[in-house]
């Protein structure tokens, strides 16, 4: 799968590598790399006063359904890197979270997520709620 840049990110969230990222290959590892990508997405979150336990109604979370991550260039120890964020793609149940990983301008990788909402007490995918809508076409609150 070819992952393609998006024209605008609208969150970002900054990060430093430290020695425990870094994989035998000695640059920023792969399973690193994908906690960095959650964190910055609950960063997302958080910052629109939601979570990806409460989108909004107290009820419905998110579930994870895939992750892709093409990587572009490594990153090394106490290098300054950043994770930048957009949703989109936002159906009934379900959205994609678009991911760009950035060393000053240089592209290190992108990631896509998608998404769909989900009702923790009866364990079903739910529409995403209206809540969670209206807070995000506001717009970024960071």
């Amino acid at each position: 799968m070819r992952l393609v840049e998006q024209e605008r990110y609208a969150f970002r969230y900054p990060a430093k590598i430290g020695p425990e990222d870094l994989s035998s290959g000695g640059h920023f590892g792969t399973d690193n790399t994908v906690l960095l990508l959650s964190r910055a997405r609950a960063h997302v979150f958080h910052s629109m006063g939601l979570a990806e336990g409460n989108l909004g109604d107290g009820a419905t979370g998110i579930i994870i359904v895939d992750l892709t991550v093409s990587f572009r260039a490594e990153a090394f120890l106490s290098e300054e890197i950043a994770v930048e964020t957009q949703f989109g793609a936002f159906t009934g149940k379900g959205f994609r979270v678009y991911q760009r990983l950035t060393r000053d301008k240089q592209l290190i990788a992108l990631a896509e997520t998608s998404v769909l909402a989900f009702d923790y007490r009866s364990r079903k995918v739910v529409h995403i709620p209206e809540g969670f809508l209206k807070v995000f076409s506001a717009g970024p609150v960071t």
